[in-house]
């Protein structure tokens, strides 16, 4: 094959992945844009550890840090948490209940690039002025005393991304309650699909607050509005509500994923049906319930009084029984299981003990008495970490590993898959532990740098010592992706072996109409049943038949630029009337112009015919 052969074969994928509404595909640009956020938000950590490894540093100065600590945590809750969750949840749940796609493929598509765009119009801060410096939460009381545009291009940027999360939130809702294969009622789905139903539930009550926070905060700085000025009758904790009533929720968003995938693995690599699997099923949607009561624990000290307080500190308390239940289960998923110690299976065992410390802070921390003492501190960093990292991240790194032989056809090395393990794993509980006694020895959070003699230079040494590990980790990880892509040695439809779940039963990776006959649901763990009873395929809901697919499209790409457009119009509006208005009118033009062609375009999609379709099952198609 020729150089030139090459460029093109590269120019027609990136083409491909731009104009793509394939669910799995979509997974896989969430995966790497995901991931990309993801290094940067680690980089960022690193430096604040780096900058609080000795007393008196100055590898940053106090303006860098507050904008990296900032930076760090906000890209990494919303530009690489939630999105690498939304990959799993793209490529897998459609498979999980049978379906050939999401309920709005177009409307995926354009959820992602919303969320690229403004994860790419957040970060430019760095290079157009510096970035928000006023911690991930943004406080109006820090954010308007700001100068700069760094807090413009947060809450514009965030509204961006957060249309995109939205549009997901709704999308998988109604995908999971109209396309379920037929059999599959709700109480025979898998847990991941439970746990992305209950989510994009959350999503879908938790993001107005937010995004009408944004609003209103860029009203505040750009146009002089006051809504959170108390100088002129504004109020800076209505900002504390509207974040907190998304913020807490948010944990759930983020944490309820990562419970779906371990249920998967526990069950999976303990070669047992998942037990109490009704209770778990309950438990999630009452975590779900119960996080919107919850929001003020995170006020304790704002002067909300002593009822308020006892009525969020009672109702945190109370959140911890249905996240008991499951801890259970998972225990008791094991107990008398035949274990397979695989790399996703220790990420599994590591987040049970991991997990449960960090609730058991959060119960010390729902005591209203006590968090005046824990507040500010390095103690509410470290609990907020083991929950953050001991949940959601190693479940990340699990799917990784669980899933990547399904999405791309090969497998991670499960040697290096190990040894990321036991690095990441000794290396988060050195940083976050030791937070915790950093905190009770009166260590304050946000803290760009402190002087020596005060108790605190061991501790912060053994902690950046800690994120070193971490991050040597993740280079491994990085490592094996390289290595075994450049392998590419091929795998089987359920390369695990032993797989539960519907997925498990198609090719790797799936074609692009995923299931060539719809298949038929006959109790939880169908491809389990299937197996047990000596089959080598699902049993058919319906004969084989012609597929309709949807086009792809260049216009959700379109759509999104235009709002990216539209940001640095509103963005330098106050400055620079003339061409910031012409920028924002150029912007809006795009998206509506493209909006427009979507509506009068003749889209109708196009079919796979029966006899291509056999065909190309008889050859393994996608395989």
């Amino acid at each position: 094959m020729s150089v030139g052969t090459k460029k093109a074969g590269f120019g027609a994928t990136v083409y491909e992945y731009l104009t793509t509404v394939d669910h799995k595909k979509i997974g896989i640009l969430y995966l790497i844009t995901g991931g990309l956020f993801f290094v940067i938000g680690g980089i960022e950590a690193l430096m604040i550890r780096i900058q609080l490894a000795v007393p008196n540093n100055h590898f940053v100065g106090a303006d860098t840090y507050n904008q990296v600590m900032t930076m760090h945590g906000t890209t990494m809750i919303f530009l690489a948490a939630m999105p690498l969750l939304f990959g799993f949840m793209n490529a897998i749940v459609p498979l999980q209940i049978g379906a050939r796609d999401v309920a709005f493929p177009f409307l995926n598509a354009l959820g992602f690039w919303l969320f690229f765009f403004g994860g790419i119009f957040l970060n430019l801060s760095w290079f157009l002025g510096g970035a928000p410096d006023a911690g991930w939460t943004s406080y109006a009381s820090l954010s308007l005393a700001s100068g700069g545009h760094g807090i413009d291009f947060y809450s514009l940027g965030l509204q961006v991304s957060g249309f995109g999360t939205l549009i997901a939130g709704v999308n998988f809702l109604v995908t999971i309650m109209n396309m379920r294969a037929p059999g599959m009622t709700y109480m025979r789905m898998p847990m991941f699909t439970w746990t992305t139903f209950v989510v994009s539930a959350l999503i879908l009550f938790a993001f107005p607050p937010l995004t009408a926070g944004l609003f209103l905060l860029t009203f505040d700085r750009m146009f002089g509005a006051k809504f959170f000025d108390v100088a002129f009758g504004g109020n800076t904790i209505i900002w504390e509500h509207l974040f907190w009533i998304f913020g807490h929720p948010e944990v759930y968003i983020l944490i309820l994923p990562a419970f779906g995938i371990f249920s998967e693995i526990f069950a999976h690599f303990s070669k047992k049906r998942l037990f109490g699997y009704s209770s778990m099923v309950f438990a999630v949607i009452l975590i779900g319930f119960l996080g919107f009561m919850v929001w003020a624990h995170h006020m304790f000290t704002t002067g909300l009084g002593n009822v308020a307080n006892a009525i969020f500190a009672v109702s945190t308390m109370t959140i911890a029984v249905p996240t008991g239940i499951k801890i259970f289960n998972w225990l008791l998923t094991m107990w008398g299981g035949s274990i397979r110690f695989t790399t996703p299976m220790l990420y599994a065992a590591a987040f049970i003990p991991s997990f449960t410390l960090g609730g058991v802070t959060g119960v010390m921390l729902a005591a209203a008495p006590a968090d005046y003492q824990y507040h500010d501190s390095y103690f509410v960093v470290a609990h907020f970490h083991y929950v953050i990292v001991g949940g959601v991240v190693f479940g990340l790194l699990a799917a990784l590993h669980y899933y990547w032989p399904k999405m791309f056809g090969t497998m991670l090395n499960e040697t290096m898959g190990k040894i990321t393990f036991w690095l990441f794993f000794i290396g988060f509980h050195l940083t976050f532990m030791i937070q915790h006694w950093l905190g009770l020895l009166g260590m304050p959070r946000r803290q760009w740098t402190y002087l020596p003699d005060q108790g605190w230079d061991t501790d912060n040494l053994v902690s950046s010592s800690g994120a070193v590990l971490m991050a040597v980790g993740v280079l491994i990880l990085v490592a094996n992706i390289v290595v075994t892509a450049v392998q590419n040695r091929k795998v089987g439809n359920d390369p695990w072996e032993f797989g539960r779940t519907l997925e498990w039963s198609i090719s790797s990776p799936p074609p692009e109409y995923n299931f060539a006959q719809t298949p038929l649901v006959r109790g939880i763990d169908t491809w389990w049943l299937e197996k047990m009873e000596g089959k080598k395929q699902v049993t058919p809901a319906e004969p084989i038949k012609d597929i309709h697919m949807p086009n792809s499209s260049i216009l959700p790409f379109f759509m999104a630029f235009g709002l990216f457009i539209a940001a640095f119009g509103a963005l330098y509006h106050p400055n620079h009337t003339k061409a910031g208005i012409a920028i924002l009118v150029i912007g809006l033009a795009i998206t509506f112009a493209s909006m427009l062609i979507r509506s009068v375009k003749d889209d109708t999609g196009y079919h796979i015919k029966k006899e291509a379709l056999m065909e190309r099952e008889e050859r393994g198609a996608g395989a």
